[in-house]
């Protein structure tokens, strides 16, 4: 098959056309910065409001609440930190999961330097949050807990709504990583009780270099970045316009075609799931069969290395992952697969799958059958897979 076969949608997306459309004119036309005084410029301010007007309908929030910034990370960053400066007269304890993020896992280990305290939440072998751990770990002097709400390679979505209620019932404040979810699954910042979100805009066929953080209204949390009067006194930089609409195109995509396009990828999802499971032994499927993303598989296959798998995947033309993207040069286990319970030699022969809108069971009939001879000639070449079919005998 000459044809790419990208399964890597977890790490970034294609840019539609129509975003791509949509940002053009404002590159070349519309160039104006939206903070000067003149009309031709001051028009991308209304432009601006317009793009966080419909961020802001997908999520029950208002636009005032919605601030732009360079992606997830940057937006993970700003909510912890910013609120570690804001509240830390009331405490320094923070609770987030040890399956977060590593811009979560990162900035909570340079806030634990300057001494804050973390506590990292256990998960279950599906990924999942403890709620009595999470209700056991709240202490007065707690100001924030921070869960993601779908992992980025396991594809588990998080009890959010229940560890919001946790959140609000102590008066703490609830900041969720969405990055993976937003676009995919439906969100109420109200229902879910959430007081923080970050998103980003290459998750969901929008650009690369924009995102969000949703910052509800009485939230104290100071700038991050220092220098000017955008977003509202909160956020310093001229905006980037063209991001902007992009990212705004491509949300008003996402949401419109959300019903019917995640139903075909969990269609297909499933599928992939039970291809796998029935054509290759010794196999394990990670994160919960059905609590996670639509687009999401994630399978661990025993006497193979993953760093070999995805070589010879991408000699077939094949994009896949072994996990983040973040951490792709690290040779290292996957942190979330060794919290779900996984020993290192399994983890070490992970594989993650994540489908897009243009996925078709032609495709994946091919990953499969490629999977196949590959997991096969990699097995024939493991001395331990040579010892254990000796004992199997």
């Amino acid at each position: 098959m000459e044809k790419l076969i990208y399964l890597d949608n977890a790490a970034t997306t294609k840019t539609a056309p129509e975003v791509v459309e949509a940002m053009l004119p404002y590159f070349t036309e519309h160039y104006g910065n939206p903070s000067s005084v003149y009309g031709f410029a001051a028009a991308n301010k209304e432009v601006i409001t317009r793009q966080r007007e419909i961020i802001a309908d997908t999520l029950g929030a208002k636009d005032n609440e919605i601030y732009f910034t360079a992606g997830g990370s940057e937006s993970d960053n700003w909510a912890l930190v910013a609120t570690a400066e804001a509240y830390s007269a009331k405490g320094k304890h923070i609770i987030t999961s040890k399956i977060e993020h590593h811009a979560i896992l990162h900035t909570c280990e340079y806030l634990e330097k300057r001494g804050f305290e973390i506590t990292y939440l256990d998960v279950d072998e599906k990924g999942i949050v403890n709620l009595e751990q999470l209700r056991e770990a709240v202490r007065e002097d707690t100001i924030l807990i921070s869960v993601m709400f779908a992992n980025n390679e396991i594809g588990t979505i998080q009890p959010i709504q229940k560890i919001g209620e946790i959140a609000q019932e102590h008066g703490i404040l609830f900041h969720t990583d969405a990055v993976q979810a937003f676009g995919q699954v439906p969100i109420d910042v109200d229902v879910c009780h959430i007081d923080m979100l970050s998103a980003s805009g290459h998750k969901l066929n929008g650009p690369k270099g924009i995102g969000f953080l949703y910052i509800r209204k009485g939230v104290k949390i100071r700038s991050f970045i220092h220098g000017g009067a955008q977003e509202r006194r909160r956020r310093a930089g001229t905006e980037n316009v063209p991001g902007i609409v992009g990212l705004g195109k491509a949300v008003e995509r996402a949401a419109m075609s959300m019903e019917e396009r995640t139903a075909e990828e969990r269609r297909l999802r499933d599928y992939l799931i039970e291809r796998i499971e029935k054509e290759i032994p010794y196999c394990r499927l990670n994160g919960d069969r059905e609590q996670r993303l639509p687009n999401n598989v994630n399978f661990s296959f025993q006497f193979i290395e993953g760093e070999s798998l995805l070589i010879m995947l991408d000699m077939k033309k094949i994009c896949a992952s072994s996990g983040s993207a973040c951490t792709s040069g690290s040779l290292d286990p996957s942190h979330v697969l060794l919290a779900i319970g996984l020993p290192h030699e399994i983890a070490h022969g992970s594989l993650r799958l994540t489908l897009g809108e243009e996925t078709t069971k032609e495709d994946l009939d091919y990953v499969v059958d490629s999977l196949k001879e590959i997991v096969q000639n990699l097995r024939d070449m493991s001395p331990l897979y040579e010892d254990f079919l000796k004992k199997q005998k």
